[in-house]
C-alpha cells in the first residue's frame, strides 16, 4: 500500500498528537445503531452474503475519512492511500483466524475475490496478518448477540489501527438496526472523524441498496 509521511508542523491535531501518543490507553470510540433496512433488502436481491457486503461498506467508509488512514510511525505520522480490512473468521473448533480482504473498483469485482480470500484463509487458519500490518483496518463481528459496548484486547505499546466491530442486527420500530463500534487512536482521530465515518457508512449502505 502506498504511504507518505505527514508534515507534523502543519498537522491540525499536533497538540492532541503530542498529548495522546504517550498514553498507555490512548483510544477513543463510539457505538452507534445503524439502519440497515434497505441495505438488507438490496443484499437479498443480489443474493450476496451479509458479512462480506457489510465489510465492503465499512472498508469504503473508513477509507473515505483521511484520519482513518493515518498511522503513528517512528518518524511521526504516515498516511496510507488505502487501508484494507483484516477480518476475523470463525473456525469449526470455535477458534478464529485472520483474513485480509481485497480491494476492488466495484462490489461486483470485490465479491468473488473476497469469497476466494475467505476460503483460502479458512484453509490456512492463520493468526498472523500479512505484511505491513500498520496499513490494516481491524474488523470483527459478534453475530450471536447485539451489544451496546464492546471491549477489545489492545497491545502494549499501543498501535494506531482503527478497530471496527458490529453485532447481531435487530428490529426496532419497523426498522432493522445493527450496533457498530469504532475504536481509534485519539492522537489521530476524535469524535468529528468518527461521526464522518458513520455518515460515510450510511452513504455506502445506501449505494449498495
Amino acid at each position: 500500500m502506498g504511504k507518505r509521511p505527514l508534515d507534523l508542523e502543519s498537522f491540525p491535531r499536533r497538540a492532541q498528537y503530542e498529548l495522546y501518543r504517550g498514553y498507555a490507553n490512548p483510544y477513543a470510540g463510539l457505538t452507534v445503531n445503524v439502519d440497515i433496512t434497505d441495505f438488507l433488502a438490496g443484499l437479498r436481491r443480489r443474493g450476496a452474503p451479509f458479512f462480506l457486503g457489510f465489510c465492503w461498506c465499512v472498508t469504503r467508509a473508513a477509507n473515505a475519512v483521511p484520519a482513518f488512514r493515518l498511522r503513528l510511525s517512528e518518524e511521526g505520522i504516515a498516511e496510507y492511500d488505502f487501508c484494507p480490512a483484516s477480518v476475523t473468521l470463525a473456525l469449526p473448533d470455535e477458534s478464529y483466524c485472520y483474513c485480509k480482504l481485497p480491494d476492488a473498483e466495484s462490489f461486483g469485482e470485490y465479491l468473488p475475490l473476497a469469497l476466494a480470500a475467505k476460503e483460502a484463509a479458512l484453509r490456512a487458519a492463520r493468526m498472523e496478518d500479512e505484511e505491513d500490518v500498520d496499513s490494516l483496518l481491524f474488523v470483527t463481528s459478534t453475530p450471536w448477540l447485539s451489544f451496546t459496548q464492546i471491549v477489545h484486547p489492545l497491545p502494549q505499546p499501543a498501535d494506531s489501527n482503527p478497530r471496527i466491530a458490529w453485532g447481531r442486527y435487530f428490529s426496532q420500530e419497523g426498522k432493522t438496526l445493527i450496533p457498530v463500534s469504532v475504536l481509534c487512536h485519539h492522537a489521530l482521530v476524535d469524535g468529528r472523524q468518527i461521526a464522518a465515518f458513520f455518515a460515510a457508512l450510511e452513504r455506502e449502505l445506501a449505494a449498495l441498496s
